[in-house]
């Protein structure tokens, strides 16, 4: 949106607990400076055992950072505001506010709140229907749905029923469902939504010609 976004998000933690010292360094060092203890550290050189304590305590911290939604939340709001504010040639607050987190507790939860995610443009009035709404998750997964694929930076939908070759985090839901569920509901106009689509319109499914082999 212009001034704040949407996102839902999925907090990977299991993997972390496996990681090296090496590996979270090389996480940390992406998104920050390495402090001048963690540098010798990656660059082999000799340290004191107390030396060696602090940098195992702070890779811990660092651990737990990276998987911390506040600290994401700062490593991408900043670096936009910052890039806004020199395109403005201003300063001050670019964001609407202070994010605000949700957790979302089960299967309904999760879709609804993607669907009403997804829907923000046209409820908007920016967009009329899903495959136009620029820089939102339906958008990509309608391109990739319409070769029959699936988007790899966003969670699969498996289907209903969790399937055993399924790795990893999935959503247990139907990839065509959740397209009809979105349109649907996209089709209803609150009293407090400017936006929807057009009730005339034909199924997204059939906008689409996503086939029920895609």
């Amino acid at each position: 949106m212009h001034n704040h976004l949407h996102i839902v998000l999925h907090v990977d933690s299991e993997p972390i607990e496996n990681w090296s010292t090496d590996e979270v360094l090389q996480r940390w060092d992406q998104l920050f400076k390495w402090t001048l203890l963690t540098q010798k550290y990656s660059n082999r050189q000799p340290l004191y055992k107390f030396q060696l304590a602090t940098v195992k305590s702070t890779v811990e911290m660092y651990k737990q950072r990276l998987i911390d939604i506040s600290w994401f939340m700062r490593s991408l709001n900043e670096p936009i505001a910052r890039q806004a504010n020199r395109e403005d040639q201003c300063t001050g607050h670019f964001w609407e506010g202070r994010f605000k987190s949700q957790a979302l507790l089960d299967e309904a939860a999760l879709l609804l709140c993607m669907a009403y995610v997804d829907l923000n443009p046209i409820r908007a009035g920016i967009a009329v229907t899903p495959e136009q709404s620029d820089f939102t998750s339906i958008q990509r997964r309608i391109k990739a749905a319409i070769t029959g694929e699936q988007p790899t930076c966003l969670l699969p939908f498996t289907g209903n029923e969790p399937h055993q070759e399924s790795t990893g985090a999935c959503i247990y839901f139907s990839l065509q469902d959740y397209l009809t569920l979105v349109d649907e509901t996209g089709r209803l106009l609150g009293d407090d939504k400017r936006g929807a689509i057009d009730t005339t319109s034909a199924t997204i499914l059939a906008r689409l010609h996503i086939n029920d082999e895609s």
